[in-house]
């Protein structure tokens, strides 16, 4: 049976869909059968791996509003599966209030799934909300991508808050999977003491691959594909293949 990880950080911007497009993919190149769930009303991940959003015949919203299979809703691409998302999700937070065990119904579809991939990466949206909640109650544990900068530390506690809540309420097994260090910058001391913190933070849980700024990785969902298919030689290529295999060898 795989491991399911949500990909979540109620900040925007840290490198959240980014992380899990291209780990996907990378995961994928790697031999893995992955599965990524996109969770997030935006869509961006199901974009950023070559499907077009408006065109899905089910989507993630489908699946856990409309009891939609869903193995009826997966779309295969050469870079993994997906469960992709539509703009419907975006109201799925208030019609879930009103379904039986609301927290639970992502955590009900993907056990579907499981035994058919070595791994599901969950993409949550940017915000602590029912979504983030059904997300967390279906994932054995969650990635944290944290960008080096200014900002970094601050709503992590709430993020910490919110991971204690669940493992009380909904989900009591939860852990952490590790800490992803994003739009890191060698070349200034203000990353490096960004990362200094994190890893204070999270004492042995942050990867020792980190994510550079790069323009290639900026790039690359403009043209629906990852960075490894965009320049598989680029910085943000490189990096994202290295962390892969450190995430393998924790899976």
């Amino acid at each position: 049976m795989g491991k399911t990880i949500a990909v979540v950080n109620q900040k925007g911007g840290v490198g959240k869909t980014t992380s899990t497009v291209n780990l996907t993919a990378c995961l994928h190149d790697l031999g893995l059968k992955v599965l990524l769930c996109d969770f997030d009303p935006q869509a961006n991940a199901t974009s950023g791996l070559g499907i077009e959003k408006r065109k899905v015949k089910h989507s993630v919203y489908d699946v856990i509003i409309n009891d939609i299979a869903a193995s009826d809703a997966v779309v295969s691409t050469k870079f993994g599966d997906v469960l992709p998302a539509s703009a419907d999700l975006a109201g799925a937070g208030v019609e879930l209030i009103s379904v039986e065990q609301p927290n639970y119904r992502l955590k009900n579809a993907l056990a579907t799934l499981k035994d058919q991939y070595d791994v599901i990466l969950i993409d949550c949206p940017p915000s602590l909300e029912m979504l983030t909640l059904n997300a967390l109650a279906a994932a054995d544990e969650i990635l944290v991508p944290v960008q080096c900068e200014y900002y970094a530390l601050e709503g992590l506690s709430d993020l910490m808050n919110t991971l204690r809540m669940v493992k009380k309420r909904i989900n009591p097994n939860l852990g952490i999977f590790g800490v992803i260090l994003t739009m890191f910058d060698g070349r200034t001391n203000f990353s490096n003491q960004v990362a200094q913190e994190v890893r204070k933070y999270f004492p042995g849980k942050v990867f020792t691959s980190v994510i550079p700024r790069n323009v290639r990785l900026a790039e690359a969902p403009s043209h629906g594909i990852p960075v490894t298919a965009y320049d598989k030689f680029s910085r943000g290529s490189l990096a994202y293949r290295a962390l892969a295999e450190e995430v393998r060898m924790k899976l």
